[in-house]
């Protein structure tokens, strides 16, 4: 399959918003969020000390820790980068604005979110880490990485081989937006988990209760949260009994076992974090899964809705 230069440079945009996602959530479990206690620059540098001795002298030295500073810096030219790459797939839609104008709105879309998304790092910065902020830059930056999805899909969708019944796309896409809505309401759900742990990380008393009792200490959310995934379970394992007993083939079937295996992969993850004492790794795999879940779900939606071959 040949892919044009707007092509290209889309899904390659897509990979490197989900990889930003990764790294967003390495900051997050290493405690990083203020490695750098300004914004845009970091400890009022543009490349930060990589030593206490050469912080500027209006920065305490006690908010300098160089591993936490430089996880957080990396973090920020993850999302430069990104930032140019959006840029550049925004200019090469514009080819598309007669033939395939959702392609070139969707990219300007995306621009102008990301540009959102920059300024709403700054605030999350200058609030202390404020838990609301840190959720509504999750829920955006998946918003920016769908949207990036779409544009992607519908400039390379005369790419698509799907040769099924229209009685079969309708049960997959019902199946498929079941598990995007569960999915959608699990992350809701997760990220206030997390506030929670937040919250019980940074108690007022200042000793920071032990991992093993995290959950424990967790409210009506979290039960709320791990008796809804059964809802997620019963709907993957109903598109893993569609995918077994009908003929589906092809690009269709590969996006549909990857969504039966990121659902199952997400549950055996959140009880690796509930029985092991919520582990770092686990923590990121977490998050990563959810954003890759989504997408998945909502890849499948945009290919059951293509009426290009039917049999």
């Amino acid at each position: 399959m040949k892919l044009n230069s707007y092509q290209k440079t889309a899904i390659t945009t897509v990979f490197a918003t989900l990889f930003l996602i990764l790294v967003g959530g390495l900051v997050r479990a290493a405690g990083a969020g203020l490695g750098c206690p300004d914004w845009p620059k970091c400890f009022g540098m543009w490349i930060p000390p990589t030593d206490v001795a050469d912080l500027p002298s209006q920065f305490d030295a006690s908010q300098f820790n160089v591993v936490k500073t430089w996880i957080e810096y990396v973090n920020r030219l993850v999302g430069a980068v990104i930032g140019l790459l959006i840029i550049a797939t925004c200019l090469k839609s514009f080819s598309y604005r007669k033939t395939e104008p959702s392609v070139f709105y969707s990219s300007v879309a995306a621009l102008v979110l990301v540009l959102f998304q920059g300024w709403l790092g700054g605030q999350v910065v200058e609030t202390g880490l404020s838990e609301w902020l840190i959720t509504v830059h999750m829920l955006v930056a998946l918003i920016i990485v769908n949207i990036l999805l779409y544009t992607t899909f519908k400039a390379s969708k005369h790419n698509l081989k799907l040769e099924i019944s229209s009685g079969l796309r309708k049960k997959l896409w019902t199946v498929g937006l079941v598990l995007l809505i569960l999915s959608t309401i699990q992350m809701i759900l997760g990220t206030q988990v997390r506030e929670e742990i937040d919250v019980i990380k940074n108690i007022t008393s200042g000793v920071v209760p032990s991992r093993s009792l995290w959950i424990s200490m967790l409210g009506e959310v979290f039960e709320i949260h791990r008796t809804f995934s059964w809802l997620l379970v019963i709907s993957g394992a109903y598109l893993g009994f569609i995918l077994w007993k009908e003929e589906i083939t092809g690009q269709l079937q590969k996006v549909g076992i990857t969504n039966v295996v990121l659902v199952f992969s997400q549950i055996l993850i959140g009880i690796g974090l509930a029985y092991l004492e919520v582990p770092r790794v686990l923590q990121v795999l977490h998050l990563v899964g959810i954003a890759l879940m989504i997408c998945a779900q909502f890849l499948m939606l945009l290919m059951t809705k293509t009426e290009n071959k039917v049999a």
